[in-house]
C-alpha cells in the first residue's frame, strides 16, 4: 500500500518535494498546502511540471487536516520569529500526521519546555512523530561527523566548516531577507540582531544533538559571528549588492561540551567567493582532533551544466526527508532523530 503523502509549500524545496512524491512509486500524493493565493486551486501537477494528479492545491489548513495522510513533508522557508511555525506543525501532528520538515525541529528539547510541550502533546494526541531534517542542519554535523568520532580513541576538538556560494541565487527575499545581504552596518549590525537569534535557534539544535549523540551535553555556546562588506557593487540575478553593504555572513559558535570537547560551528554565505581566497575545498569541511585526527571534505555539486546550480543541495535535502518516511512513521509518538552510528565513547556502558 502506498504511503500516503501531504506536501506543505511550494518554493524550490516544495517543488523539489513534490515532483519527488509524485515520482515515487511507494508514494501517493494526498494533498497539497500553498501559501499563494495564486497557486490554491491549481493541480499539483501543474506547480510540479508534471500531469495532471487530480490533486488541488489549497491554501485553507482546514482542508489539509480533514485529509487522511500518513506524512506530511514540511519545506516552507524559515523564518522571524522561530517558532513561528510550531503553531501549524502542532496541528498537523494533532491531525494524526507525522511530519518531516526541512525549517526546523532538528532537536526541539534545545528550547526547554515552554517550547516543546504544545509539540509533545500534539504528538500525543495524534500518536504522530516529528522529525527535522535536511543537509544543514540535519545530516552533515548530526550524522557524518558523529558517524566520523567513531574512529577516534580520544577527541579534543571538532571543527566544521560551510561555505555556500550565493552568487547564483535569484530569490531577493532569501538573499537580502534571510542571508542579510544588502544591510548596511552603519544601520543594522545583522551579527547582533533577530538574523543572528534565528540561526541561533536553529543551529543550536545541530550542536545539541551533536553533543547527544556522542553522549555528552552542552555547557555553554558562544556567537562569534562576522560579515564581509561589498568593495563594489555587486550583481546577482537577486538584485544588486551596493558597495558598503553586506556581502557575506559569517554565522559561527562554539559549543564546549561537558566531557571536554569544544565544537565549533560555522556557515560562510557569501555573494562571491573571490572575497574569500583563504577558502577553496569542498562546500563542507570537517576536521575533528585527536587521536587519530579526521579530516573529510564533502562538496554536492550539479551534474547539470544547464541546471541551477542550488539545484543540488535542494535535491539532496529532499532526498534525506524521503529516505527518512518509513523510518519515522515507524516511530513511536514524540521527537524523532536518527540514532548515533556507534560514535566516540568516553566511557562503555551496556545498556
Amino acid at each position: 500500500m502506498a504511503i500516503r503523502v501531504i506536501q506543505w509549500a511550494t518554493g524550490a524545496m516544495g517543488r523539489t518535494a513534490l515532483r519527488c512524491i509524485i515520482d515515487h512509486p511507494d508514494l501517493e500524493l494526498a494533498g497539497v498546502y500553498v501559501y499563494s493565493p495564486d497557486k490554491a486551486g491549481r493541480d499539483a501537477g501543474e506547480i510540479a511540471r508534471r500531469p495532471a494528479t487530480g490533486v488541488i492545491c489549497t491554501s485553507d489548513i482546514a482542508e489539509i487536516l480533514a485529509i487522511d495522510a500518513d506524512m506530511v513533508i514540511h519545506t516552507p522557508r524559515i523564518t522571524l520569529p522561530y517558532h513561528a511555525m510550531n503553531a501549524d506543525v502542532a496541528r498537523l501532528l494533532a491531525s494524526g500526521k507525522n511530519v518531516i520538515s526541512t525549517a526546523g525541529f532538528h532537536y526541539p528539547l534545545t528550547h526547554g519546555a515552554d517550547y516543546t510541550s504544545p509539540l509533545l502533546a500534539a504528538c500525543a494526541a495524534g500518536s504522530a512523530s516529528l522529525a527535522g531534517l535536511g543537509v544543514n542542519p540535519g545530516f552533515v554535523v548530526e550524522r557524518l561527523t558523529v558517524a566520523a568520532t567513531g574512529l577516534c580513541h580520544d577527541i579534543d576538538r571538532i571543527s566544521i566548516s560551510e561555505t555556500v556560494d550565493a552568487s547564483a541565487m535569484a530569490s531577493s527575499e532569501f538573499v537580502f531577507g534571510l542571508m542579510g545581504f544588502g544591510a548596511d552596518p552603519a544601520v543594522n549590525d545583522i551579527t547582533q540582531g533577530p538574523l543572528a537569534g534565528l540561526y541561533t535557534a536553529l543551529f543550536s539544535e545541530v550542536l545539541h544533538l551533536a553533543a547527544q549523540g556522542l553522549d555528552d551535553a552542552v555547557l555553554s555556546i558562544a556567537p562569534a559571528h562576522e560579515i564581509t562588506i561589498a568593495p563594489r557593487d555587486i550583481l546577482l540575478p537577486a538584485g544588486t549588492i551596493p558597495g558598503g553593504t553586506v556581502a557575506a555572513t559569517r554565522w559561527r559558535w562554539t559549543a564546549t561540551f561537558a566531557g571536554g570537547i569544544v565544537l565549533s560551528l560555522s556557515i560562510l554565505w557569501t555573494a562571491d567567493p573571490a572575497l574569500h581566497p583563504e577558502h577553496g575545498l569542498g562546500h563542507w569541511n570537517v576536521q575533528i582532533e585527536g587521536r587519530p585526527n579526521v579530516r573529510l571534505t564533502l562538496a554536492i555539486d550539479e551534474g547539470d551544466s544547464a541546471a541551477p546550480p542550488a539545484r543540488a543541495l535542494t535535491d539532496a535535502t529532499i532526498a534525506v526527508a524521503i529516505a527518512a518516511i518509513p523510518a519515522v512513521i515507524a516511530a513511536p509518538p514524540g521527537f524523532f532523530a536518527f540514532p548515533a552510528p556507534t560514535p566516540f565513547r568516553r566511557r562503555l556502558e551496556i545498556r
